[in-house]
C-alpha cells in the first residue's frame, strides 16, 4: 500500500465522521444538552454503525473495481452525482431546530449504536465519499487490502470523533457551532461539491474512452 492510498484511505474515514451530517449534529445537540460525557458515549455507539458502512462501502468499491474499470467508472459517476446533490442541499439549507433526538438522553450509547445502524443515508454517503477520493488510486485496490482499508478507515474515523469529543462539551465551541451552524452547514456542502467534481473528473474520462 503507498503513502498516498493510506493518507486517501485514512481522510476518507476522518471526512465521512466529522462533517456535519445526522450524526454529528446530533451528537453536538446531545453535548449541549447534558455535556461531553453523554456526547462521547453516544458516539462511541455510532461508531459501530460507521465500522458496519464503511466496511460494506470499502467492500463494495473494491468489488466494482476487480470487476473492471467500468464499473467501478459508473460507480463513481453515481456517487459522484450523489455527493453533488447532498452538497447542494446543504449549501442551501436552512436553520434547523437543534432539537436533541428523542432517546438520547437517558442511554446515549444505545441511542448512537440504533442512530448509527439505521440511519438511511450512512451506506451512499460512505460510498460517495470513499470513492470520490480514492478514484485517482483505483487501479492500487484489490482484495487482499481490504482488511487494511477498513482499518484505516477505522483509524480515520477514530481520529474524528476524538476531535469532535474533545470540543463537544466545551462552551465556547457549542456557542460557536450554535450560532454559525447554518454556515458551517454550507461550507460543507461546498466541500461536498468539491468531492462530487474530483470523482466526475476521474470516472467520466473512462466511460468516454469504452465508448470510443
Amino acid at each position: 500500500m503507498t503513502p498516498s492510498l493510506l493518507m486517501a484511505v485514512l481522510a476518507s474515514g476522518f471526512i465521512y465522521g466529522i462533517t456535519p451530517g445526522p450524526g454529528v449534529l446530533a451528537v453536538f445537540g446531545i453535548g449541549a444538552a447534558r455535556g461531553r460525557r453523554a456526547g462521547a458515549g453516544f458516539l462511541c455507539g455510532h461508531l459501530l454503525g460507521d465500522v458496519v458502512w464503511c466496511s460494506t462501502a470499502l467492500i463494495a468499491i473494491v468489488g466494482a473495481r476487480e470487476i473492471g474499470s467500468t464499473a467501478f467508472d459508473v460507480l463513481g459517476v453515481l456517487s459522484g452525482l450523489y455527493l453533488f446533490w447532498l452538497g447542494w442541499r446543504a449549501v442551501r439549507a436552512k436553520r434547523g431546530s437543534g432539537e436533541v433526538p428523542q432517546g438520547a438522553a437517558r442511554q446515549p450509547f444505545w441511542h448512537g449504536i440504533l442512530f448509527g445502524l439505521t440511519n438511511p443515508k450512512a451506506y451512499p454517503v460512505a460510498v460517495a465519499t470513499f470513492t470520490a477520493l480514492l478514484s485517482s488510486r483505483a487501479e492500487l485496490l484489490n482484495w487482499s487490502m481490504l482488511p487494511w482499508l477498513i482499518l484505516l478507515s477505522f483509524v480515520g474515523g477514530l481520529i474524528a470523533y476524538a476531535i469532535l469529543i474533545g470540543i463537544v462539551g466545551a462552551r465556547q465551541v457549542r456557542i460557536l457551532y450554535q450560532r454559525h451552524e447554518l454556515l458551517i452547514t454550507r461550507l460543507c456542502g461546498v466541500m461536498f461539491i468539491g468531492f462530487a467534481i474530483n470523482a466526475l473528473a476521474h470516472a467520466l474520462p473512462g466511460l468516454v474512452t469504452d465508448r470510443t
